[in-house]
């Protein structure tokens, strides 16, 4: 992979994940804080994401990359009100 097509693979990975994430914190803001389903909302889009990685040949090297966008659409989605 070039470094452009590895590039935009990573910010769409990245979007993705950050995505993934926002229902997820959503629904953790709103649970009790340490109970089991709180852990869960936090855990559950973790495999998502490991797939979608394995799947597109990202190296581990960017995993940092995509801890920060799953923690940022944690914290955003926390944030969401309807």
């Amino acid at each position: 992979m070039d470094f452009h097509n590895k590039f935009y693979a990573v910010l769409i990975l990245s979007a993705f994940t950050m995505l993934i994430n926002l229902p997820f914190g959503y629904f953790r803001a709103k649970s009790i804080r340490y109970s089991l389903r709180w852990f869960l909302y936090i855990h559950l889009p973790i495999p998502i994401i490991f797939i979608a990685r394995t799947i597109s040949h990202i190296e581990l090297k960017y995993i940092p990359f995509f801890a920060f966008a799953a923690i940022a659409g944690q914290i955003l989605g926390g944030k969401l009100e309807f």
